[in-house]
């Protein structure tokens, strides 16, 4: 049997050459020859493919949830202005690297290397070939969507066919010359694809929360579909993906009622670090169906430090949600914030993969986008039972039985449990196409230490989407990059 060659590498992104989109740079180098190699490949934290602890920084900083304090934000990192100020440009110069784009190329290599050799090499079952291989799928797709997300418009059926997409590669080849973006559809397409093909193989139950499992892949797949308008088609996979994680027992929701009670785990509360809670511990895997989290603690150079809730996000929670005690209206120096502003003050590790109180959110949202709306108010109530005493978590009346404002009120909920996590800039640009949200506009503001204010509006469409960074442009001049 022909060998391999399992590099060890990192992507060099200052390489202005045209292959430099993957450029793999060795760093050391051993022969995989079976079975056991490639799940090595899987599982080497080298390459962070899952327990990430990057790839996720700039949705946190365009979320419309958001709004920052000019003493604790400003001169701190320029990415974060930029990104904050939605700018033309975020990486203008060919040493400016955006870490998302970064960690998938990254992967990109050893996923298709998996993907395209492991059912072929020595030892081991085929089902556990076909395991390994469906895990690599999932985190390609997975992969994918984040960076359509990122680099691409907003799905609409009438226009992706013709609307540009993210390069597909499916090759371990750092030679080849050219690379195309396909369109949207195309790029869509591959990601329901490789989720589908995984589904078939993965385990039931992860041997570990940050391993792909089909319950994980399953429900990335429904989220897939919502956020394509496609509820319907997202509600039987996301509908399936709970009833697995029920039959496992695991994960499972906290309860804030206990947790925060005399006594609770999540206590005592530290005036500078807030509870003791999941936030604080990235091997805290209790809620997730797929665990990847980021650093954005005080000391990263990303970090959300400075960032507020806008007066309009504040406003969401109820008196007795106990998701307020994970802010508070002391500045990052413990200084009593003037106006009273809040800040998420308890997260140091954001979570970002597929959590269980998402997919309890993704499915309530497709049911009641498809009429079933008690349904979708008992998938809601189930998430509220567990983050605030259970006479606050009935929805209110008029809401249940409207199913525009049920709808609303679960997108509403999204910003209750994912404030700050950088969840809401995907929403955005998918509301931004929604009928539902007609004339949907956002701003940001950071409010100054002598009173004054600078705001800044994001521009429809065009800055929902990132342009492609310049050392990629630079490596590929035949690509057509975002306006």
């Amino acid at each position: 049997m022909k060998k391999t060659i399992l590099y060890i590498f990192l992507v060099s992104t200052t390489m202005a050459c045209k292959k430099s989109w993957l450029e793999i740079v060795p760093m050391g180098q051993r022969v995989a020859t079976n079975v056991k190699d490639y799940e090595l490949m899987m599982n080497d934290p080298a390459y962070y493919l899952y327990a990430w602890s990057g790839g996720w920084q700039e949705p946190l900083f365009m979320g419309d949830e958001i709004a920052a304090e000019g003493s604790y934000f400003l001169n701190r990192n320029l990415f974060k202005e930029r990104l904050f100020q939605w700018a033309d440009s975020i990486y203008r110069l060919s040493e400016e690297t955006a870490p998302a784009i970064n960690l998938h190329n990254s992967q990109l290599y050893n996923l298709n290397k998996i993907i395209n050799e492991v059912m072929e090499t020595e030892g081991g079952t085929p089902q556990q070939k076909s395991a390994i291989r469906a895990e690599a799928l999932a985190t390609r797709a997975w992969s994918y969507f984040n960076m359509a997300n990122y680099y691409c418009k907003p799905y609409v059926a009438a226009t992706a066919a013709a609307d540009a997409g993210f390069p597909i590669i499916t090759m371990a080849d750092v030679n080849v010359a050219e690379f195309s973006r396909g369109t949207l559809q195309q790029t869509y397409d591959f990601i329901i694809s490789d989720l589908k093909e995984a589904i078939k193989s993965l385990p039931a139950t992860p041997p570990v929360a940050t391993h792909m499992s089909r319950p994980a892949a399953e429900g990335l797949l429904g989220k897939v579909y919502l956020f394509m308008g496609k509820p319907a088609e997202a509600l039987p996979y996301l509908e399936s993906a709970l009833a697995q994680v029920s039959a496992n027992g695991s994960p499972t929701l906290y309860d804030y009622n206990e947790t925060l009670a005399p006594g609770g785990s999540f206590l005592p509360i530290d005036i500078m670090n807030g509870p003791r809670s999941p936030f604080q511990n990235p091997s805290d895997v209790r809620e997730a169906v797929v665990s990847k989290v980021w650093n954005c603690g005080p000391y990263v150079q990303f970090t959300q430090s400075g960032l507020v809730l806008t007066q309009e996000a504040a406003a969401l929670y109820g008196a007795g949600d106990l998701r307020l005690q994970f802010y508070t209206a002391r500045n990052p120096d413990n200084t009593p914030n003037a106006a009273g502003r809040l800040r998420k003050y308890g997260l140091q590790y954001a979570r970002f993969g597929l959590q269980l109180p998402e997919l309890y959110l993704l499915s309530a949202e497709c049911k009641a986008r498809t009429g079933n709306l008690a349904g979708a108010v008992a998938d809601v109530e189930t998430l509220r039972r567990h983050r605030m005493p259970v006479a606050n978590a009935a929805v209110p009346a008029t809401t249940a039985v409207s199913q525009n404002a049920l709808v609303k009120f679960i997108i509403d909920e999204r910003v209750r449990e994912f404030a700050m996590e950088g969840y809401r800039w995907f929403d955005m640009r998918r509301l931004s196409v929604d009928p539902l949200y007609a004339g949907f506009s956002a701003k940001h503001t950071i409010y100054h230490a002598n009173g004054t204010v600078s705001e800044y509006t994001l521009s429809l469409p065009n800055r929902l989407v990132l342009k492609l960074p310049r050392n990629i442009m630079d490596g590929n001049p035949g690509m057509a990059n975002n306006p």
